[in-house]
């Protein structure tokens, strides 16, 4: 088995035309649309890691059929892996390392996903599918905006019961509540917090993605902070969180902030 990396423009651009072809010339299928770095919008973002991601679009009633096997994926000679990512998810893998992450389904099945940059490379006569991506794209213009106290928060009562369930002894749960949901709810606040004082929309969907290109210094001290055992990861999230955060903001939960290190002897 021979394969070479997607590992520039004109790789990438070849598989791209060819899923294309694929879901052009399918029975079952009547849409594809590229997401993210995939979409020519956002194009100038790619790098040797990033992945095909794309919504293939099935005709009404077609959905199972399209989704029954993969063998319309170009390049099959060097497909590895494929997987479900729950009821309509897929991920494959080539021998390249390569991956596509996408989801088979019909109109009725994609109206919940949200999207941002999108490009449809194949569409019916009647717009099907463009039309989809304008309601998942206005569905995220039509989102809460965030709010960072109420993240600000969620950041202190995840680093107790993070470290209460490590000090019980469940060091895996407890690592979870201190590496990932405490984390992602930091870097919300964060995000939130420089995007109103700056005037401008935070990022609405994964707050997480490129937060080290954006942020570089905090990023650095809440990769230096994870690193550590849990408990320790915790106390040094504490410390970030009240570092970044509490300074010049009068509606930061201070005392909230004060009965967890409290509580925990910190």
């Amino acid at each position: 088995m021979t394969s070479r990396p997607i590992h520039d423009a004109d790789d990438f651009e070849q598989l791209t035309a060819s899923l294309t072809a694929a879901v052009r010339d399918h029975p079952a299928l009547s849409g594809l649309v590229f997401l993210g770095s995939s979409s020519q919008e956002a194009a100038a973002r790619r790098d040797e890691w990033s992945d095909h991601d794309f919504f293939a679009i099935a005709n009404p009633g077609a959905a199972s059929e399209a989704r029954r096997s993969l063998d319309w994926l170009p390049r099959q000679e060097n497909l590895v892996l494929t997987a479900r990512e729950g009821g309509i998810g897929f991920v494959a893998l080539y021998a390249d390392g390569h991956v596509l992450e996408f989801a088979v389904g019909d109109a009725a099945e994609l109206q919940g996903p949200l999207a941002e940059e999108a490009t449809v490379a194949v569409d019916d006569d009647h717009h099907a599918t463009q039309r989809l991506i304008a309601d998942a794209q206005s569905r995220v213009i039509g989102m809460p905006a965030p709010d960072p106290l109420n993240d600000a928060r969620l950041v202190l009562v995840k680093l107790l019961i993070g470290t209460g369930r490590v000090r019980r002894g469940e060091i895996i749960n407890g690592g979870q509540f201190i590496r990932q949901w405490a984390v992602k709810h930091l870097i919300s606040a964060v995000r939130a917090r420089s995007a109103l004082a700056e005037g401008r929309e935070p990022a609405p969907i994964e707050p997480t993605r490129r937060f080290e290109t954006d942020f570089p210094v905090i990023a650095a001290d809440i990769e230096a902070a994870i690193a550590r055992p849990a408990e320790a990861a915790a106390v040094r999230l504490f410390e970030v969180t009240r570092r970044v955060l509490e300074p010049g903001w009068d509606d930061f939960p201070s005392a909230a902030a004060d009965a967890v290190a409290r509580r925990l002897g910190w």
